[in-house]
């Protein structure tokens, strides 16, 4: 079986693979020339772990190809997957000119029978937009083709998306013709040899279930952030709250972990989309737009803690950030918040010097000469007034204070993710402030 995958972003680059892992043969196309002469040399765009070795492996087997090339890639398909990125419009909607624009070159290349199946984050209703799409290119050439449109969402975690899609927790595929629901069980076999459950159902439905699922665990973050803000108030620790809460099976224990918000490439995304989405059909999403609003307004809380310690006046202070990508095993830092409270750090006269494991490249891309970056976790704290920790990296979990606290000037921890404990730190000398404790 031969797939074209179109788009070698996060989520194409990701499951091209791992289709190909499975034995199908699989070509990933993208526009961008120097990602695929990148790809086809060996370096790989994003940071993922297990994602290199499991790409070189196929590729060295001929399973797994990149290319430019969509018109010949497409005559050789049984089916494409659309995998493009879908980025906010002004207005909080998904872009979907992307995704249309490689919907139309189907239409124009494509020779016989084909299956396109729609895998990037897209509202619903973009099925048939890409179906119109692709007839109006075919009408264009006097072309009678016959062909099919299906959803098939991805549901993979930044930091553990390999694993994430060889053990899927479920396949969810919308489709409305027999034909596209046998390529695409031919497609998924593997998996569910496996046990992975295929979960079927109508297009609009596969659509709206990814969106409901982001917004799902939106929700569970920004209720436990506005729980920890109540319980600094009234003298109750959220980590206490959180393990009362977590063992109750119809709450659960994940996404239920107080800190500075959620960022990356989905969350905030799906969010604001599906806001829209529901305006655009007169309807008031009221807990979508309060779990938005909880969750720009958490990512300034250690700020504002930092401010209220020193004052009211950072000028001239040096704060160490620990952490930069918008959560560990990733250097993706579209949304983080760190950039946020960068940006706050420095227009109060404050300097920074940060590191990351992984996100220092993106760093300096996104902020240039605006701050100072460390060539590891202890030089960032070198004369400085503050630690920040950001991102829960598993190399910041056990730092050695005895150490910090000769390098630091003041000694004072603020800890974005709770995964300090105030008696040791304060027991080597440090103030300490965590979130909702």
């Amino acid at each position: 079986m031969k797939i074209t995958l179109v788009g070698t972003g996060y989520v194409g680059l990701v499951s091209g693979t791992c289709l190909a892992e499975t034995g199908i043969n699989v070509e990933c196309v993208d526009t961008d020339s120097r990602k695929i002469e990148n790809l086809n040399r060996g370096i790989i765009p994003i940071y993922e772990p297990g994602l290199a070795p499991m790409i070189k492996r196929n590729v060295d087997a001929g399973r797994l190809n990149f290319s430019t090339n969509l018109k010949d890639s497409v005559k050789e398909s049984q089916a494409v997957l659309i995998a493009v990125g879908t980025p906010p419009d002004e207005d909080g909607s998904a872009d979907l000119k992307y995704v249309l624009a490689v919907a139309e070159d189907i239409g124009r290349y494509m020779t016989d029978y084909l299956l396109v199946i729609t895998k990037s984050t897209v509202p619903i209703g973009t099925a048939e937009k890409v179906r119109n799409k692709i007839k109006e290119a075919l009408a264009e050439r006097g072309a009678n083709i016959e062909f099919d449109v299906a959803s098939n969402p991805e549901f993979l975690k930044e930091g553990d998306a390999v694993n994430d899609c060889m053990k899927p927790d479920r396949i969810i595929v919308g489709a409305d013709s027999d034909r596209a629901f046998r390529i695409i069980e031919k497609l998924y076999k593997p998996f569910v040899l496996n046990g992975h459950p295929v979960i079927y159902m109508d297009i609009p439905s596969a659509e709206m279930t990814k969106y409901a699922a982001n917004a799902i665990l939106a929700t569970k973050i920004s209720f436990i952030n506005d729980m920890a803000n109540l319980c600094e108030r009234v003298g109750a620790d959220i980590n206490m709250v959180r393990r009362g809460i977590g063992s109750d099976s119809r709450i659960g224990n994940k996404f239920i972990y107080a800190g500075l918000g959620y960022g990356g490439s989905c969350f905030p995304k799906d969010v604001k989309a599906i806001i829209k989405t529901a305006s655009e059909y007169d309807y008031d999403l009221k807990v979508m737009k309060a779990v938005d609003e909880v969750n720009e307004r958490q990512k300034e809380s250690i700020y504002h803690k930092l401010i209220n310690h020193f004052d009211n006046n950072i000028k001239g202070k040096k704060i160490g950030i620990w952490g930069l990508s918008f959560k560990p095993n990733t250097d993706d830092m579209r949304e983080a918040p760190s950039l946020t409270l960068i940006q706050r750090f420095l227009e109060n006269g404050a300097e920074v010097t940060a590191y990351d494991p992984a996100a220092m490249e993106e760093a300096r891309r996104r902020l240039g000469d605006k701050i100072t970056y460390s060539e590891d976790s202890y030089g960032a704290l070198v004369d400085a007034d503050a630690l920040v920790l950001v991102t829960e990296w598993n190399e910041f979990r056990n730092p050695n204070w005895t150490v910090i606290n000769k390098l630091m000037k003041t000694k004072v921890v603020f800890d974005g993710r709770n995964i300090y404990e105030r008696e040791i730190l304060e027991q080597s000398g440090f103030k300490y402030y965590g979130i909702g404790r």
